[in-house]
């Protein structure tokens, strides 16, 4: 059987029925999903359950079953595949005896039996009625103790239902089967197939039942807030504290970053003048940059939002994500400044370029010189002989120096590149909440065309995050943003919610 994982597993089949003569298999695991660190149990554990995973859902629509794959090579794999195989051939024995010992093929059709029964939808009364009929346990059993159980007809009419039932991307591997004439192969393949299927059945569960479960989750998460909002009634102070400095962020300029030749051709007129919109302030705007701000959160601080204490592990995780991009992307727009279009038009060599330095992020968090060192060391070598593989004029010895010089520089939080960089990611992440992932997209600031792809993902999970959130919340934002407002400036009269 193969082994499955997913977020959400599929029920149960007969697991109190193990025994020596059943296939070893393996349910499906759940993902880890650890909870905040935030120390108010009391406030997270009420709602966190349900948070958990309704934001499962939300910031992965695709969410689904996939099979896991074990290497062959591995430890796990080898005794696995040496139980499977123990399995199939004690089978083979039995069938093979005289009289044949049918023991163990009654267990594995019983358990055949069970997942096909499952594969079936509420209304499908018809075909659950033949299954019954026709896998009748107490009647093959009967036969097998005669010596007349039938087990090449019996795998014909399962290879028949699962035709029936199984999807349509499923079709080659059962037609497959069909040219099986050993009876113990057969059977194999017939238990790795139903394996899939099952996988099939509950992803279109997960995905049927998305919908319902997200909004579910909002109005249970809403209703056990209130609940504890109306035993604590501060319990919204940090929430408040929070709106309001970011109500007085956006009234207040950003430090411009210094023209400096790190600086060049990063900073945009573009940008700076997005950045310092004089529109009038919305409570969309404020709530936007409040979560902008979340992920500068310094650790230290425990007046973190009670209204997002659950998602606090994500948004840590969304800003390590975004760190890592802003040296990536800092690392990019350096080398390319020395090394020209002609390198950098090569997507290989692009991606070369990113293997190094991702391959080193671990290490910058906590040496963040020395991993530099090691970076402006690699790519420039990467440079030297690439341009000499093209034919092309290799870097002086001036060039190369000052390559490695500003690489290294990168370290240091107060670079201006690294420092643009940020701001530019942090404008697209804002783009994002108002204009979405796709859109905002196709108007990238420069020096981010280099890393589409990875802030595509990052802003599809902040604005998934940020969008639940609000929906949940939305309530509670709308009357505190109505307090910080004036009705002359908002332009806006309530914040997102269901």
């Amino acid at each position: 059987m193969p082994d499955v994982e997913g977020s959400v597993p599929p029920k149960d089949h007969g697991e109190a029925e193990s025994g020596p003569c059943k296939p070893e298999t393996s349910a499906p695991t759940q993902e880890d999903k650890s909870g905040p660190t935030d120390p108010a149990p009391c406030l997270t554990e009420p709602v966190n359950e349900a948070s958990t995973l309704s934001n499962e859902t939300e910031m992965r629509p695709d969410l689904h079953m996939d099979e896991k794959t074990v290497p062959p090579s591995s430890v796990e794999g080898k005794v696995k595949e040496t139980m499977h195989n123990a399995f199939w051939d004690h089978l083979k024995e039995q069938l093979s005896a005289s009289p044949p010992d049918f023991s163990c093929a009654l267990e594995l059709l019983k358990e055949i039996k069970e997942i096909l029964l499952s594969l079936l939808l509420p209304r499908q009364n018809r075909l659950r009625s033949e299954i019954e009929e026709a896998l009748d346990m107490d009647f093959l059993k009967q036969e097998a103790e005669h010596g007349g159980l039938d087990v090449p007809y019996l795998s014909k009419y399962i290879l028949n239902m699962m035709t029936l039932l199984c999807a349509p991307v499923r079709d080659e591997e059962v037609q497959k089967l069909e040219n099986i004439a050993d009876p113990v192969r057969l059977l194999r393949g017939i238990f790795q197939v139903l394996g899939l299927m099952k996988m099939d059945m509950v992803n279109y569960t997960i995905q049927s039942l998305q919908p319902r479960l997200q909004e579910h989750s909002i109005q249970y998460e809403r209703a056990k807030f209130q609940e504890l909002l109306n035993k604590q009634p501060g319990l919204l102070d940090h929430t408040t504290k929070w709106l309001t400095q970011a109500a007085a962020d956006l009234t207040t300029p950003p430090p411009s970053c210094p023209d400096t030749p790190d600086a060049s051709g990063v900073a945009g007129t573009s940008s700076r003048e997005a950045i310092n919109s004089p529109e009038p302030v919305s409570p969309a705007m404020v709530l936007s940059q409040g979560f902008l701000n979340l992920l500068l959160w310094d650790p230290e601080n425990e007046e973190f939002p009670e209204t997002l204490l659950t998602d606090r592990t994500r948004l840590q995780e969304l800003e390590s994500q975004l760190h890592q991009l802003t040296i990536l992307a800092s690392v990019l727009l350096v080398a390319s400044s020395f090394s020209g279009s002609v390198l950098f038009g090569s997507p290989q060599f692009v991606d070369k370029l990113k293997r190094i330095t991702k391959s080193l992020m671990e290490e910058f968090n906590s040496r963040p010189e020395e991993a530099m060192l090691t970076v402006s060391e690699q790519v420039s070598q990467e440079i030297h002989q690439s341009l000499k593989n093209m034919g092309l004029a290799a870097l002086s010895n001036d060039n190369t120096a000052s390559l490695i010089g500003q690489l290294q520089n990168i370290a240091k939080k107060e670079n201006c590149v690294r420092s643009v960089i940020d701001q530019r990611i942090h404008l697209f992440l804002k783009c994002c909440l108002v204009l979405g992932v796709q859109r905002s997209l196709l108007d990238l600031p420069g020096g981010l065309t280099l890393i589409e792809t990875e802030l595509a993902e990052l802003g599809q999970k902040f604005v998934s995050l940020t969008h639940h959130n609000q929906q949940v919340f939305g309530p509670y934002y709308t009357e505190i943003l109505q307090s910080l407002i004036s009705p002359a400036q908002a332009l806006e009269t309530k914040v997102e919610s269901p």
